[in-house]
């Protein structure tokens, strides 16, 4: 009988074969396997020939995984030539997961089998109107939901105000390929058998749309969170209000964020799921686009779930139908367009009766915290693999009793009770905390956030609860109300849901918070106007760095030069906004005398702007009456003789006005050069240093008065003064100034 291997699972290869051999070159040398010569790889499939033994990628023979299990013999295509084709196995039964099984009948039936599906399809059971309550989709709230309890199932017809949001119910299985990706590896059930297998999602799909179907195969845990059809899917608002994970997962946890809230589930005619509680007792969300299904579902008692936690563990599981064990099992029919709400614990059985796709997902909440973690721990006794598990499940827990101790401050000090399903929810959490870190001792894997003090957050929670037991807040005794989860007193009800909607709120801003930032993280960066000046400063600069005078004759001569765009990332973004930014400095022994912009729609606030950022930096002369008297007055030449000096040396004989500027660069009213304007430039010798009566102070001074007294700069004016003076105090070695 032939060898083969599960995706993820460990090949029983040779060990000549892998190449396992004291000889080094055999070492250094991978072996090679298939048509295709490629060496082993653990994430693809391979079935072994049993003529000639040689191991064979399943995609290179066409050979599925949830096929091998039929085949007795197998040939590789070399041997099928000499040897015949695959021999496969005979079917004796149809109501074994191993149809190979005589079938002398001292066998019962197995659950998945098509003899199972039939008796399943004649049993009778009580209506799920009993225990189902139905509702509109704009009455289903978390107000609802924490004062009247989430303990039954909810169904809704009515969508209208549910805040889900789903693709048409045109859309088919094809389209899921298209936002997928066909390539996408996805865990299908092989039903007949209840088990699973692995396969490409285009394989999935080239099934579906079969209509010859030799098995029934079912797809129930595609998470699509991470494709392009996340943007298709909305969840309710309950479940996304309510949910842990959105409520209380950190944005810099070190453990990776469970996705679990949506799901995609296709299956064909006459799939079946056994009885199961969803992991870590999450509450579910499960909305038919097309198609119909039927759930089975069983109160979460105590009772109820002894029996099923001795079910699970028993060896003939899944010869007995767990619905015969208990007193009472609910079928519950689903029809197209139809949401159902499934709280925390319930266990069910689903049965596709017709070919379906519905969408769903998984959420823990503060409504069920003790039963969610018994839940939780009947995983662990059971040793459910982590596979099937909610991730991270601990690590949660933890989070969300550091978020708890703080609202039940909150609501200590706004003398407001809190709701009696919180403070039994944190009791739980509290016993449940505490055995997990005696349980760290003898195991090295721990959950526990390396922000979080575990042992003072232990304390800190049994204080709350303690202060809450001796002395009730607001004088009113926590008692749970007829149909209420909340403490029945004067006015608790209303101050605490308050209270409890002012901090939902105030998590959800963080949440929006975080994901505008987010946002804007990946958003291009529109530079400020320091930036503008910043680069621009630069730019000239740079362009205008020039040789000694003597080596160069032409110095002097009108330069004609434009502020380019910015070059950086972020102003690239932005370049058609830069476009008209273009800024004009003039500097006189490193200082800026003169500056301007071209943009006239926002003129005026540049240019409060930038004169705001230069005389924090020191740099620009306070006016230019000013400039020019402080200039005339001291012992070289005027402005206007230097000006003249420059312009004999460079052979100009354009009239200069009395600020020193030719006609052709005159400024506007507005202090704004024109779009073509040329600029003068001097060397630092021809300029001699100001006297020492006649500089501006470096670091002149804040204004002080009663309003400035004791207090910091305002933030970004250490900056504009840092980022400017240090630009222009390294112009000032430069031998050209604008």
């Amino acid at each position: 009988m032939h060898k083969w291997r599960k995706l993820g699972t460990v090949v029983k290869l040779p060990l000549e074969s892998l190449g396992c051999q004291n000889d080094s070159k055999s070492m250094a040398a991978a072996p090679l396997y298939c048509v295709c010569r490629q060496p082993y790889d653990v994430s693809r499939f391979m079935i072994e020939c049993d003529i000639c033994k040689d191991w064979f990628h399943g995609s290179c023979v066409q050979v599925e995984e949830h096929h091998a299990v039929d085949i007795d013999v197998y040939h590789c295509p070399n041997c099928d030539v000499v040897h015949g084709p695959s021999l496969m196995k005979k079917r004796n039964n149809w109501h074994r997961h191993d149809y190979t099984e005589p079938d002398d009948g001292s066998k019962p039936v197995q659950a998945g089998t098509s003899v199972f599906i039939k008796e399943l399809q004649n049993r009778t059971f009580p209506s799920a109107e009993e225990i189902l309550i139905r509702m509109k989709g704009e009455l289903v709230t978390t107000r609802y939901l924490e004062r009247q309890g989430f303990n039954y199932p909810i169904a809704v017809t009515e969508m209208e105000g549910l805040g889900l949001k789903l693709p048409p119910s045109t859309f088919s299985v094809k389209d899921v390929e298209q936002y997928v990706g066909g390539n996408k590896v996805i865990d299908v059930i092989d039903v007949a058998r209840q088990a699973d297998s692995k396969m490409k999602l285009s394989e999935f799909i080239k099934y579906f749309t079969n209509p010859h179907r030799p098995k029934v195969l079912n797809l129930i845990s595609l998470e699509f969170s991470d494709t392009k059809m996340a943007k298709l899917v909305e969840v309710p608002d309950v479940a996304q209000t309510l949910s842990w994970v959105e409520n209380y997962w950190p944005d810099d946890s070190f453990f990776p964020k469970p996705f679990v809230q949506k799901y995609c589930l296709m299956g064909v005619k006459d799939s079946y799921t056994d009885f199961h509680i969803d992991f870590g007792g999450t509450s579910v969300w499960y909305h038919v686009l097309w198609g119909e299904k039927v759930f089975y579902l069983i109160k979460p008692t105590l009772t109820n779930l002894a029996l099923y936690e001795a079910w699970s563990s028993s060896p003939n599981q899944s010869e007995v139908f767990f619905g015969d064990k208990v007193d009472k099992c609910y079928k519950c029919i689903v029809p197209q367009g139809t949401t159902l709400l499934i709280p925390t614990g319930w266990i069910h059985a689903v049965l596709t009766s017709q070919d379906c796709m519905a969408f769903g997902g998984n959420f823990l909440h503060n409504l069920n915290i003790g039963m969610q973690l018994r839940c939780y721990e009947m995983e662990r006794r059971l040793k459910t693999p982590d596979l099937f598990k909610f991730p991270y499940f601990e690590a949660i827990c933890w989070y969300v009793a550091k978020n708890l101790l703080e609202m039940l401050k909150e609501l200590r000090e706004d003398n407001c009770p809190p709701p009696t399903y919180l403070v039994d929810g944190v009791k739980a959490l509290i016993s449940a905390l505490k055995t997990w870190l005696k349980r760290e001792v003898n195991e090295p894997t721990s959950e526990v956030p390396d922000n979080i003090r575990p042992n003072h957050l232990i304390k800190e929670l049994t204080k709350e609860i303690r202060y809450l037991e001796e002395e009730p807040v607001g004088g009113s005794k926590l008692v749970k109300s007829q149909g209420s989860g909340v403490p029945s007193g004067s006015n608790g009800c209303l101050s605490t849901r308050a209270t409890v909607e002012r901090l939902c709120q105030a998590r959800r801003a963080r949440r929006a918070a975080r994901q505008l930032r987010e946002q804007e993280r990946h958003a291009p960066k529109l530079p400020t106007n320091l930036d503008i000046l910043e680069q621009h400063t630069r730019d000239v600069l740079k362009r205008l760095e020039v040789g000694p005078l003597e080596e160069d004759p032409a110095f002097g001569a009108k330069v004609h030069a434009k502020f380019n765009k910015v070059s950086t990332a972020s102003a690239a973004a932005a370049a058609e906004s830069l476009e008209d930014n273009h800024i004009r400095l003039m500097l006189v022994n490193g200082r800026i005398i003169r500056w301007g912009s071209k943009v006239n729609q926002c003129a005026e606030p540049v240019k409060l702007a930038i004169q705001g950022m230069l005389s924090m930096a020191g740099l620009l002369c306070s006016s230019k009456s000013e400039t020019a008297d402080s200039l005339q007055e001291s012992w070289w030449p005027s402005p206007l003789e230097q000006a003249q000096h420059q312009r004999r040396l460079q052979g100009d004989k354009s009239p200069i006005d009395s600020q020193g500027n030719s006609s052709s660069e005159a400024w506007d009213n507005q202090g704004l050069p024109s779009p073509e304007m040329d600029y003068q430039y001097c060397d630092p010798s021809m300029s001699p240093p100001l006297h020492p009566s006649k500089r501006h102070a470096p670091n002149p001074p804040p204004i002080s008065n009663q309003a400035t007294k004791g207090k910091r700069p305002k933030k970004g004016m250490a900056t504009a003064k840092q980022r400017l003076g240090k630009i222009l105090k390294l112009s000032r070695h430069n031998r050209v100034f604008v």
